[in-house]
């Protein structure tokens, strides 16, 4: 299980554990995002930091109906105690964590200042 709080500007983020190519670890703190369907965002900075390769370019319309390129890079996260390789978004903006990560989780918020925000595997059917 993956616990989390609420931050004072009702956001509920929770501790991520990123790995690069060359065994590089960086905690960050990513905000639960359920309107983007990718894994993860990271700054331009984060990714500079830990090396990620760059996998490909990819577009997106915005919430606000712009569309933009982006850069697809490749890193590993400590996910439910697993280490898992997924896609990370390059965006000039605080991480998000996205519905990819979360597909097959149970997420459970209490939408308060400081309540407590956790992330649980679901049983397999």
């Amino acid at each position: 299980m993956i616990t989390g709080r609420v931050s004072s500007y009702r956001e509920a983020i929770v501790p991520l554990h990123i790995r690069g190519p060359h065994g590089q670890e960086l905690a960050i703190d990513a905000v639960v995002d359920t309107g983007f369907n990718g894994f993860l965002t990271l700054p331009p900075d984060v990714v500079t930091a830990l090396g990620l390769p760059f996998r490909r370019n990819a577009r997106a319309v915005l919430g606000d109906g712009r569309s933009v390129t982006f850069d697809i890079h490749e890193a590993v996260v400590l996910w439910n105690g697993r280490l898992q390789r997924i896609p990370v978004d390059t965006a000039d903006t605080d991480p998000l964590l996205g519905m990819g990560l979360l597909y097959g989780h149970e997420l459970n918020v209490q939408v308060i200042e400081g309540g407590d925000v956790s992330i649980r595997p679901m049983p397999l059917s």
